[in-house]
């Protein structure tokens, strides 16, 4: 647990190498951090930006009471410290900041390779279209081996939900690849991208108070951690469908693994690359007495937790 600090930014005394940002919520609708230039003064922290973006971990580097963190915020502004809070085992800090002034609105930004780029805010939110919808926008991210059920479930929870009446989409592995990831492949590499970009498009559905269901292999915790990192306030709920490589290789619903073995396809999930499992995800479905549960009662699981945790309402 973190405990308590007195307020003050964090010297290299304290050993950190990274600091994790907590922004309240006053000006602006979003609370998103990027990486980018800004500097605490002390003895009254004070956080200037002109940049807005995605990532929530930055480094600290730097001496003495002036550290440097490379972050910028969403809301481009002024931003004041009004606590620290770290656990003294550990290299991570929480900064936390307040808005207390806008920028100017023409200030342009950089993110990634994108320059001269402004955020437009619009009056209505995020939180107006959860009330319209009457539900909360979230991604439910299923991963597993190739032929674990993946797509059934996606469709199973979709058709559960429809049915209740809320509005979900289905982001399919396979799909998104006849569009938007056309252009990537298998390789590693490729995996990574179409793994950042399939996050990124769920950002948006969630940020649209839809329910996202995401249905992909996505074998590498990393590129998984990655997408629940740039979602807000514990609305990514990843679903391991924690089938035996034996079960789906013996459904084999599109042969891949056969081809896989006889060494037609390299770089197969399960095969000859690894799959990586979730450490700590929300819903881990596994067989029952040897069977797979039916697609009916893995999306009632699914939807039961929705409910439970309020996202079935506005």
């Amino acid at each position: 647990m973190f405990a308590s600090a007195p307020l003050q930014p964090p010297t290299t005394n304290l050993g950190f190498r990274r600091a994790v940002v907590s922004v309240e919520k006053r000006i602006g609708r979003s609370s998103v951090i990027t990486p980018g230039s800004a500097r605490l003064r002390h003895p009254s922290p004070r956080l200037e930006a002109v940049s807005r973006g995605e990532e929530q971990c930055c480094d600290s580097t730097g001496t003495g009471n002036n550290n440097l963190l490379s972050l910028c915020l969403a809301s481009d502004g002024i931003y004041r410290s009004y606590g620290w809070k770290w656990d003294p085992n550990s290299i991570v800090g929480i900064l936390q900041l307040r808005c207390i002034a806008r920028a100017s609105p023409h200030v342009l930004s950089t993110v990634g390779k994108s320059t001269n780029i402004l955020w437009h805010e619009c009056p209505v939110g995020k939180l107006d279209r959860q009330k319209l919808l009457g539900q909360k926008g979230c991604v439910v991210w299923i991963t597993g081996l190739s032929g674990s059920g993946k797509s059934t479930l996606a469709c199973s929870l979709s058709r559960e939900l429809h049915h209740k009446g809320y509005l979900t989409y289905i982001l399919d592995g396979d799909n998104i690849r006849h569009g938007l990831n056309g252009d990537l492949s298998f390789n590693a590499e490729d995996r990574t991208e179409n793994i950042r970009r399939v996050g990124e498009v769920a950002k948006l559905f969630a940020d649209a108070g839809v329910i996202c269901i995401a249905s992909l292999i996505s074998p590498y915790r990393k590129e998984r951690d990655a997408c629940r990192a740039i979602m807000p306030d514990s609305s990514f709920i990843e679903v391991f469908l924690n089938i035996p490589l034996e079960v789906c290789e013996a459904r084999d619903p599109k042969g891949l693994y056969r081809l896989a073995r006889a060494g037609k396809i390299k770089g197969f999930t399960g095969i000859d690359d690894p799959y990586e499992p979730p450490l700590n995800c929300e819903i881990t479905i596994e067989l029952e007495d040897g069977k797979c549960p039916t697609p009916k009662a893995m999306a009632e699981e699914v939807a039961f937790f929705l409910e439970k945790n309020g996202f079935l309402q506005g």
